[in-house]
């Protein structure tokens, strides 16, 4: 920015210029060059005296064209953003006479100085303003910015996509201190923000921001990988870590590492992006946006689609367990290449320096101009148009005018939140949501945490559409869809997403399982023996025939069930009391007076869309049972093991046993298995000597299918496009200069403000029913979009860039004025002389 900033040490004057001239006339050993921060003005005059003066030893004169105005043969030069400053000295010759040499004047020649002793190298420095290399109109350095970008989403929302399903099968966390835990660490990723962009504007600037806490961004990734590592604490190898409170420290600590890295780059890469551009470029710079979009939606929709696949997948070294350590291990190495890539585009890149502490000169002004309004709030003193100019006594008009441009925006950002409280709940509790339904669509079965790649997806197709086609047809109907207009209308989508999450909500629930609250108990008999059994339960009699079940759990309250009596033909009634309140149980009967009551451990139905297994045997001695190498138990006689979790599919199980024939094999296959459904497998001895599995189904798989969700990630993706992608360029646009970085961190303290809004709202409302709370979410969201658009009616959109260029225009007169050695004379005396 041309023009001249207070805490500057500001331009020299004639004086001092023609003293650096005179110094240069001066013997040195072989050659000495001197440059100054010089007015253009006053190198035009300090020219035009040189070339009357014929001895002057300045010789400003020689290449001084390269300061001007550039003529229209400097056209190509200009556009490449590139300025070089000529300067002159003098070089001592062999023999001692000097001789008069020059940078040349721009591109390339402008590293060496040329005199009549040839090319002179290493004496001169040119000073590169920009140097902005073109390709189809954009700065190549935006290739390197768009591909860091595209792996660096990739790491953050393939660790993100399986970061619930962790916390719950893994950590072995609940529904709601997983979203807790969650939601946390969404909005410590958008908090740190204002902390990156200080560092970048204060201290270390926008690159070097980027590599640094990319760095921290890095080793917070393998941290969490590692942690992921099931035989890290499995000393006993019995699949299970021996302890899990390691585990958890070296996930929250990876954790908060990652908040700290991807939250502080966050404002940077955006903001870094757009000063890549120059003047006149706003076109390419506005279409940057929208690639940078597209590339954090390319990325996202990968690593949604990739690391759920490598999380099904078995690997460990002393048992086979769910992959968590690939899944969280192709995010790191994709962090690692972002750093990378980044870091080659080095020499191509804009730097802008850091302008100093930005953040408290504002909080400083806003300070000084609320405490001086309250001092002067007696009516005698004179109002003024702006709270803000109670500031005038202390701080510059510039400063004063760039806050008010920030705080208008700021109080814009109120009510955006409330967005984002919706839009991050596809990771938590739609994913959770998706775990209830059946995620076998046509020929594809996707996971249930696959299906946030329905938002990425159609981001890369709504992206260009909606540039291409919707915005222009909108313009050319004549409609003014301004940037706060489409914001509006992205709140009402999302708004109506989660009134059709809602929905698909209400018919979800009509196919789960009922189970017991904490004063009943449900009850389920299983006949296996060899002859019928009465079951009386209290007000109805059931008859079970040999190897069979109860056709549902039956649900009782605890205070009114005494006991339960079963009996076969001509024998006794044998009571059965040993129920616990609030747990499922199964009755295991095969003679009057032998059963065993089972407590399934089952309240819900399975996590993450899995599938429950457990045997049951039957045979006089215990068995061995080993299925898909991920269980390895022992089974007592007439009892049952545990349920063990397995996702879609045909598995496979091995029993060993004493009892069995050696004619006939011990492997079996189970039936397919679907999504969250429950089986108990009851092992039989046959006539022949071989085992007979017989499969009881305990709780029905889903049968919603995921392809309803569609619907819901389609509104909020349209909701995503018009609101977050304007939303971003929004920003940039209407910040001033010196404030892009803090005015970005803001936008993206929404996003945290969002995810806290999740904590209290789902706290404290304590719903009984889902559905519900997507309701009380869109109704929150719908309310909060009609208070932002008649928030928006009264903004007035401004130019950052021309009212700076119009201080700085009146800041170089006042300079002119008090530095010209001539004062202008009035008329009067101008008559008399």
């Amino acid at each position: 920015m041309s023009g001249f900033r207070k805490e500057d040490p500001g331009p020299r004057d004639e004086g001092a210029l023609e003293g650096h001239a005179a110094q240069a006339q001066k013997g040195a050993p072989q050659a000495e060059l001197h440059s100054t921060d010089i007015p253009l003005e006053l190198v035009r005059n300090a020219s035009s005296r040189d070339h009357a003066r014929p001895t002057g030893t300045a010789a400003l004169g020689v290449g001084a064209r390269s300061l001007l105005p550039p003529s229209p043969g400097d056209a190509s030069e200009a556009a490449s953003g590139l300025r070089t400053i000529a300067v002159v000295s003098r070089i001592q010759s062999p023999a001692g006479d000097s001789k008069v040499v020059s940078a040349a004047g721009g591109g390339a020649a402008g590293s060496a100085l040329t005199g009549e002793y040839g090319p002179v190298r290493s004496l001169f420095q040119t000073q590169t303003v920009s140097l902005c290399q073109s390709c189809f109109g954009y700065p190549v350095s935006i290739f390197f910015i768009v591909i860091n970008e595209f792996c660096e989403r990739f790491s953050y929302y393939g660790m993100r996509a399986i970061l619930i399903l962790y916390f719950q099968s893994f950590l072995r966390w609940n529904d709601n201190l997983s979203t807790a835990i969650y939601h946390t660490f969404v909005a410590l990723c958008y908090l740190t923000p204002i902390l990156g962009a200080l560092i970048a504007d204060s201290w270390l600037g926008k690159f070097k921001t980027i590599v640094s806490l990319s760095i921290v961004y890095t080793i917070g990734q393998v941290v969490v990988a590692v942690s992921s590592i099931n035989d890290l604490m499995d000393f006993n190898h019995d699949g299970n870590p021996d302890n899990i409170s390691v585990h958890v420290a070296l996930s929250m600590v990876g954790l908060a590492l990652i908040a700290l890295g991807t939250g502080g780059i966050k404002p940077c890469v955006s903001a870094f992006g757009g000063d890549q551009f120059e003047k006149g470029q706003e076109k390419q710079r506005n279409r940057f946006f929208s690639i940078f979009y597209l590339a954090i939606n390319a990325g996202s929709l990968l690593s949604t689609i990739i690391t759920p696949m490598l999380r099904v997948q078995e690997c460990g070294i002393h048992s086979k367990k769910a992959c968590y350590p690939l899944a969280f291990g192709v995010p790191a190495a994709l962090m690692a290449v972002s750093l990378i890539v980044f870091v080659i585009g080095s020499g191509m890149y804009k730097k802008v320096q850091p302008q100093g502490n930005v953040m408290a000169k504002v909080a400083r002004c806003v300070g000084f101009a609320i405490k001086n309004r309250v001092r002067h709030r007696s009516k005698k003193f004179p109002k003024r148009e702006h709270w803000l100019d109670w500031a005038n006594e202390k701080y510059d008009e510039q400063l004063i005018s760039q806050i008010k441009m920030v705080t208008r925006v700021m109080f814009l950002y109120i009510p955006l939140p409330m967005f984002w409280a919706l839009f991050d709940q596809q990771g938590s509790r739609w994913t959770l949501q998706a775990t209830t339904m059946n995620g076998k669509i046509g020929i594809i079965e996707i996971q249930p945490d696959q299906m946030q790649t329905v938002n990425a997806i159609l981001i890369i197709i709504l992206v260009p559409i909606m540039d291409a086609v919707v915005y222009p047809l909108i313009a050319k109907c004549g409609f003014n869809f301004t940037s706060l207009k489409k914001m509006t209308v992205g709140m009402f989508l999302a708004s109506m997403a989660f009134v059709a999450a809602a929905i698909v909500q209400v018919e979800i629930e009509k196919t789960l399982p009922v189970f017991p609250k904490g004063n009943e108990v449900q009850i389920k008999v299983l006949n296996i023996g060899n002859d019928s059994m009465n079951i009386y339960f209290p007000g109805t009699t059931v008859t079970l025939d040999q190897m069979s079940q109860t056709s549902e759990f039956m649900t009782f309250s605890a205070d009114k069930l005494t006991s339960i009596n079963i009996s076969s033909t001509g024998s006794l009634l044998t009571p059965v009391t040993d129920f616990e309140q609030g747990h499922r149980h199964t009755l295991l009967v095969w003679a009057p007076n032998n059963y065993q009551v089972v407590k399934d451990g089952l309240n819900q139905k399975p996590e993450n869309g899995k599938n429950g297994i457990r045997f049951v045997n039957t045979l006089a001695d215990s068995f061995n049972v080993t299925m898909n190498e991920e269980i390895n138990e022992t089974v007592t006689s007439h009892n049952a093991s545990e349920y063990h979790f397995f996702s879609s599919g045909r598995m496979s199980f091995t029993i060993n046993s004493s009892e069995i024939a050696q004619h006939c094999g011990n492997e079996f296959k189970t039936s397919y298995l679907e999504f969250g459904s429950a089986y108990t497998y009851v092992i039989t001895r046959k006539d022949d000597g071989c085992l007979e599995p017989t499969a009881f189904r305990d709780i029905s798989p889903n049968t919603v299918s995921m392809a309803l969700q569609i619907p819901q990630y389609f509104l909020l993706t349209c909701g995503e496009v018009v609101f977050s992608v304007t939303g971003l360029e929004f920003s940039y646009s209407q910040a001033p200069s010196n404030m892009k970085s803090v005015l970005q961190a803001g936008w993206l303290l929404t996003v945290a403000v969002g995810n806290f809004i999740v904590l209290i709202v789902a706290g404290a409302g304590s719903f009984s029913e889902q559905w519900a709370e997507y309701v009380l979410f869109a109704a929150l969201l719908l309310v909060v979009s009609i208070i932002f658009a008649i928030m928006a009616r009264f903004y007035t959109y401004v130019s950052p860039a021309e009212i700076e260029a119009q201080f700085d225009t009146d800041e170089k007169k006042k300079y002119l004025e008090e530095s010209n050695p001539y004062p202008k004379l009035d008329s009067v005396l101008q008559t008399q002389l």
